[in-house]
């Protein structure tokens, strides 16, 4: 098998990817040679180059290091992509991201969480418990801890928190000593075809457990009969009939206050300064981990209360008076559901006005149904057109097949490029101002790149 020890230069096509990203940073952090390529600059990839990493834009063999020992590749890159056929026809090393991590993962102790949706902040949040608590581990993200501003941190304990991906089955050359299940929710459809082969998946990944491993799965998933493990815990929000749940609930400034009761123990104390109560859940399964790990209550409290979120997890971008402004990550219509619901049930009495980008023609069509079900939730919508990613247009797909089945005049469609003056004429004369207002940007396309835009808008109104 590979050895991460006799590798010194290591090149990443498509580094800027949030997994991608983290693995350049755990190469980087060893002392290793890294560079890689993207298709466009972001902050991510500026941030990069700013530690030391050689990042070029172009698809260019001049600009790539014939030297490399081992390539990593994402598969949103395209197989027939002028770098990648080089090295694979070369004879080069190369590998895909999920390769490497199960390399890393294969003489590690491993808490690798998985699901469909919640799995990025619930993997940030059970590596700053380990990381603020003086535990110690290695975290690989697929989302920028606010807290630290990375997606990837090292630490001298043999321990590593990984976010487990399903998209492309991933997550199955992962080496789990505790794994966590969120969600099972139909999605990556154009990788799995049916809901049921999704689901079998995530079977196949609780099978992936070291001998004597943990699961904890969300209570009330879809074949958790067949999930295996030595040990197996059920999780839920409020639910007594799971091993896991939170109770007394209670909401304080946008703030949650909660106890959790962990196999009948009564843990007290919670303070959650993030909102909507899904991340409360998410919260729940952080702290059975950490319980398990023997890290005492009075220091998983005090890291529960530090713990800032995830960047584009119901990250408040504007907290006042007269304006709240969400921006999401959400792009699936479960993750929509909870956003738009955490995010009403916080603030009642404001008018909630949604901007949604679809992400992928192959999700849209899928899935339409759902997300005009959970845009129906909020008072307003605002849909961008679909965000292609990785695929080409597929014929009759595009937001109107999500606006055509929602309540007739409730959303707009609107030009990514129309959206700030769509706002300036449109949203902001009729924002109440004796209620205040509710508005969120959802999605993970490129609709980031309006948040600031939007920010100084509201701002200068």
């Amino acid at each position: 098998m590979l050895s991460v020890k006799d590798i010194q230069t290591v090149y990443f096509i498509g580094i800027g990817g949030i997994g991608m990203s983290a693995l350049a940073r755990y190469f980087h952090s060893l002392g290793k040679h890294v560079s890689g390529y993207d298709k466009t600059p972001t902050p991510l990839t500026r941030q990069l180059e700013e530690e030391g990493i050689s990042i070029h834009y172009e698809e260019n063999l001049e600009l790539i290091p014939r030297q490399a020992e081992l390539v990593v590749f994402t598969p949103a890159v395209p197989a027939t992509h002028a770098e990648l056929v080089f090295y694979r026809e070369g004879g080069y090393t190369v590998m895909k991201r999920s390769e490497v991590l199960g390399v890393i993962s294969n003489s590690s102790f491993n808490i690798c969480i998985g699901g469909t949706h919640g799995k990025t902040t619930t993997t940030s949040m059970t590596a700053h418990l380990l990381r603020h608590s003086g535990y110690g581990c290695n975290a690989f993200l697929g989302g920028i801890a606010v807290n630290y501003q990375t997606n990837f941190w090292s630490d001298s304990r043999n321990v590593a928190v990984i976010e487990a991906d399903e998209y492309d089955r991933s997550f199955l050359r992962l080496y789990p000593d505790i794994a966590v299940i969120t969600s099972m929710d139909p999605d990556h459809l154009d990788i799995y075809g049916t809901e049921e082969a999704l689901q079998e998946a995530f079977v196949d990944f609780s099978k992936r457990l070291k001998p004597g491993g943990t699961l904890f799965s969300k209570h009330g998933l879809p074949k958790a009969m067949a999930l295996k493990a030595d040990h197996h815990f059920t999780y839920s929000l409020q639910n007594d009939a799971a091993d896991v749940y939170a109770t007394d609930i209670t909401m304080h400034d946008g703030s949650y206050h909660f106890s959790v009761v962990v196999a009948g123990e009564r843990l007290d104390g919670f303070v959650l300064h993030m909102g909507g109560m899904h991340n409360v859940e998410n919260a729940v399964v952080s702290i059975a981990i950490a319980n398990q790990l023997g890290i005492s209550l009075e220091k998983i409290r005090a890291a529960v209360e530090a713990f800032r979120g995830v960047k584009r997890r119901f990250e408040y971008v504007i907290k006042n008076r007269e304006m709240v402004f969400v921006d999401d990550y959400a792009h699936h219509p479960e993750e929509l559901r909870a956003l738009i619901n955490g995010a009403k049930t916080l603030f009642p009495g404001r008018k909630c006005t949604v901007i949604f980008q679809p992400h992928l023609y192959s999700r849209t069509r899928d899935l339409a149904a759902g997300f005009s079900e959970s845009l129906n939730l909020a008072d307003e919508v605002i849909l961008l057109p679909v965000y292609p990613a990785r695929e080409l247009p597929i014929e009759g797909v595009s937001s109107e097949l999500i606006s055509a089945a929602m309540e007739p005049g409730k959303v707009v469609v609107v030009e990514k490029d129309h959206l700030l003056n769509y706002l300036r004429e449109n949203y902001i004369p009729a924002v109440n101002q004796e209620f205040g207002a509710l508005l969120i940007t959802a999605g993970a396309g490129d609709i980031d790149t309006l948040v600031n835009p939007v920010k100084m808008l509201l701002e200068s109104k």
